[in-house]
């Protein structure tokens, strides 16, 4: 099911190429590159800048190799995947968007109102965001648990939280 180009932190930085060190800083980019979600990361010198498809981008630290991490959970990173990917058909986008609506429901930043069906059968949850008020609506792509579990342990490579 593994259809993202995923990577945990590099230990190499994309536009210099130099090596990143444990506990370094760096500055990391979510893009969509040709229909796939890939991640890429830079020192801070090397960071140019957001590119154009860029979903997301934020700051972290290189882990340590081999070490035990608690992954920190970057709620404004999630919305941001969340609300980019707004709107796509791609099934791994799609599966991508519901994954994280589910991580955000379980941190309470998103509240379920209703499930609606579609014209085609389908369902699309209707979430309503806690900060703002903003009623937004989600296709249920009908993951069993085992498919939920595996889209978010890709979401957690990609975002480097593992």
């Amino acid at each position: 099911m593994n259809q993202y180009d995923l990577a945990a932190p590099a230990r190499t930085c994309a536009a210099t190429g130099r090596e990143l060190q444990p506990g370094e800083r760096i500055v990391s980019v979510l893009t969509d590159e040709n229909g796939t979600l890939v991640r890429k990361d830079y020192s801070p010198t090397g960071w140019p800048g957001p590119p154009e498809n860029a979903i997301a981008h934020w700051m972290g630290k290189v882990p340590a190799a081999g070490g035990p991490r608690k992954p920190t959970v970057n709620e404004p990173l999630l919305f941001d995947c969340f609300d980019h990917l707004a709107g796509q058909t791609e099934p791994n986008k799609v599966h991508f968007r519901y994954v994280v609506a589910l991580l955000l429901m379980r941190r309470k930043k998103l509240k379920f109102e209703d499930a609606k069906r579609t014209a085609d059968g389908g369902e699309v949850l209707v979430l309503r965001d806690t900060r703002s008020g903003k009623r937004v609506e989600v296709p249920d792509p009908r993951l069993s648990e085992a498919e939920i579990e595996a889209v978010q342990g890709e979401v957690f490579q990609v975002l480097g939280w593992e």
